[in-house]
């Protein structure tokens, strides 16, 4: 694990990249908020009270949520770790457009991961560009 994040810590970033110690607080938040309204998305789901569709870019979104650590720490991979926070990044999008009608608490509380997520993406592209080789 130290050598992945050594590695990590080797890579070019930009002057405004925040410290590597406000990721794990910040997801930790995120991910809070991400299990209280997504449980409830797929609780209502399952109780037949939102269309079966609607869960589809919330299930989306923790796949390629997931995928992006061991993407970008295992693989070792800046242009697919990039390309998969653009597939985070779009199905939150996809998922406020589709849960918004229904239950619009649910975007509320997911601004601050849209927030996080939007930074998160630009500062992979951004750290991709600066290490390409």
């Amino acid at each position: 694990m130290g050598e992945t994040y050594g590695w990590y810590s080797m890579l070019v970033k930009p002057e405004w990249a925040p410290p590597s110690w406000l990721f794990g607080p910040a997801w930790t938040l995120l991910y809070i908020l991400i299990a209280i309204s997504f449980g409830s998305v797929f609780y209502l789901v399952i109780k037949n009270k939102l269309p079966k569709s609607v869960a589809l870019p919330f299930v989306l979104n923790l796949f390629f949520n997931f995928l992006f650590t061991p993407i970008q720490f295992g693989l070792r991979n800046n242009i697919l770790a990039s390309i998969d926070i653009l597939a985070v990044l779009i199905t939150i999008i996809w998922m406020f457009k589709t849960i918004w009608p229904h239950y619009r608490w649910v975007v509320l509380i997911n601004i601050p991961y849209l927030m996080w997520v939007s930074f998160a993406t630009v500062l992979q592209l951004t750290i991709t560009y600066l290490n390409l080789k």
